[in-house]
């Protein structure tokens, strides 16, 4: 059993998380069917290279619009496969069957460049790449790590994650209809099979998506044959919410971005850090919008969030839950006893409620490992910029942050100072995967 999913001999036995119904045996490929789609991307890449950067890019964004008719049934199988709801499953295929201005971004990058006024920056593809997807966007992590990879001039072969395999292969299959026959491979299987792609000597690079376990393992991997890789791994995401920030909006947004996805994104909110003087106004605000998210059944339109993914996945949030009371935190929300109810009414599914804790002491188990669940876990700090960027620097983690407050230039300092990828604008997305990892700021 992976991430709770059964693995039998030959077979992945695909569940639904919400009742543990079956959805389909989905055939393990072999290690003579890896090898095979391995020589097919080998093969059909050197002429995919020399094709111009623009067709490249072009047949690539009409591929993926393939998806467009199929949103309504693939969304659902996402919600089927892994538990989220069914508008956030559908606009993560409507975000996967528009990627216009994700190819504009590529091309960009992928340029030849005039440097001193005598030289050319000409950008030339690596070969194959293997990609090893996630299981929480099934469908869309696995065209933002294909896409850079194929715009680029390589060829392709995908793992999608064993924990949703059809959803992901509905994203590999659109790029096939669209793509040269063999450059784009899929693969379907545990970490062996993995395992298996990312060592094979035909691959030159890899990409993946997942936990920062799984990163170690292979980097590791690859390193004995010196292999480019691209990891986007776990996080520990703070939020900091100043006394002078809009408290609605900072709230709306802890709560959003804390249950989105029922907590499992990477980037997901995870460490709210309020200021003392404001923590009681905006907790009442966190605890009046977590309320409203219902747990149930993704496909019932009154949830608002879906069961986690495993029963494993939900006995780690439970643990952190239960860790943090003990460490002194209160729990304004949901909580053990929620989740006891939770259990007895959706037996069959892997449930946990939307929960909110406050006084939650910095250094227990919840600040310090990943969670990845439906939490919204807040410490309050003095109110000194000092403070609040050395509680978000107490992290072995550094995707993205968060900073409210009403003052640009304080912002500005302190999200200069905070040792992550990226700093969103308050009120947009957690993170912006066209955007390398940077500082994005509130206008002055």
């Amino acid at each position: 059993m992976v991430q709770g999913v059964i693995i039998e001999a030959d077979h992945i036995v695909d569940t639904n998380p919400a009742d543990g119904s079956v959805i389909a045996r989905v055939p393990i490929s072999t290690p003579a069917v890896v090898d095979e789609a391995l020589q097919a991307a080998k093969a059909a890449q050197p002429s995919w290279e020399q094709t111009p950067l623009s067709e490249r890019c072009e047949r690539i964004a009409a591929a993926v619009k393939s998806l467009t008719p199929k949103v309504a049934s693939i969304a659902e199988l996402c919600v089927r496969e892994m538990g989220k709801i069914l508008s956030e499953a559908t606009e993560e295929v409507e975000g996967a069957a528009d990627k216009d201005e994700f190819v504009r971004h590529v091309r960009a990058a992928n340029e030849c460049q005039l440097i001193g006024g005598s030289s050319i920056l000409v950008r030339d593809a690596h070969g194959v790449v293997a990609v090893c997807a996630p299981w929480n966007f099934p469908v869309d992590e696995i065209l933002l790590l294909a896409i850079p990879a194929l715009a680029a001039g390589n060829a392709v072969v995908v793992k999608p994650s064993e924990v949703a395999p059809l959803s992901g292969q509905a994203a590999v299959e659109a790029l096939q209809a669209g793509l040269p026959s063999g450059l784009v491979g899929l693969v379907q299987g545990d970490g062996a099979v993995g395992q298996r792609l990312v060592e094979s000597p035909l691959v030159d690079m890899v990409a993946m998506t997942g936990s920062s376990a799984t990163g170690k393992r292979i980097m590791s991997a690859c390193a004995g044959g010196l292999k480019r890789l691209v990891l986007e791994l776990g996080g520990k995401d703070p939020f900091i919410v100043f006394e002078d920030a809009d408290l609605d909006l900072a709230a709306k947004d802890a709560v959003a971005f804390s249950l989105m996805n029922c907590g499992q994104v990477c980037c997901a909110v995870e460490r709210v850090y309020v200021a003392e003087a404001v923590q009681a106004a905006f907790e009442e605000r966190v605890v009046a919008l977590a309320r409203g998210y219902v747990a149930g059944n993704g496909l019932d339109s009154g949830s608002k969030i879906g069961p986690m993914v495993s029963a494993s996945q939900r006995k780690v949030v439970s643990s952190h839950v239960e860790s943090a009371i003990a460490e002194g935190a209160t729990c304004l929300l949901g909580g053990p006893a929620e989740a006891e109810r939770l259990a007895g009414a959706l037996p069959h599914g892997h449930f946990y409620p939307a929960t909110v804790l406050s006084g939650v002491p910095q250094g227990a188990r919840i600040t310090a490992e990943e969670t990845f669940g439906p939490v919204v876990a807040i410490t309050p700090f003095d109110g000194e910029e000092a403070t609040a960027v050395a509680l978000a620097n107490d992290s072995e983690y550094g995707l993205s942050a968060c900073v409210y407050t009403g003052s640009a230039a304080k912002g500005a300092r302190v999200a200069a100072r905070i040792k992550t990828g990226q700093v969103p604008h308050p009120a947009r997305s957690v993170a912006v995967a066209s955007l390398p990892l940077l500082l994005t700021l509130p206008p002055p």
